[in-house]
């Protein structure tokens, strides 16, 4: 149903979608994949202090140690799209934000 409800304005293009998986959508929409890192004991705090406890904690932490969505990701569309970020610091985000959007600049140039 997600899909089918984001298929319109998907296809339109120039949407950056922000989920915490990927299996299930289709390579189509997507040219680039970035999948955020954190390092498991500052993950472990971020997660702490908004509110997560027990196993949802635990499931969270197990996820970033064995690379699971990277690994999804790899699985769900071609290798050379998907790139990993390293997202533990406020200055990571912003190397981030640079490098999406010199990866999104280049793109356009390549493709227009």
């Amino acid at each position: 149903q997600v899909v089918d409800e984001l298929e319109g304005r998907m296809s339109q293009g120039g949407v950056v979608v922000d989920y915490h998986g990927c299996d299930f959508f289709p390579e189509r929409w997507f040219h680039v994949v970035f999948v955020l890192r954190a390092d498991n004991s500052l993950l472990y705090q971020r997660l702490q202090s908004r509110g997560y406890t027990g196993k949802k904690l635990q499931d969270n932490i197990e996820c970033e140690i064995f690379q699971t969505l990277y690994e999804e990701a790899v699985l769900s569309y071609r290798k050379e799209i998907v790139h990993q970020l390293p997202s533990n610091t406020p200055e990571d985000l912003e190397r981030n934000l640079d490098q999406i959007t010199q990866w999104i600049e280049q793109w356009m140039k390549d493709n227009n």
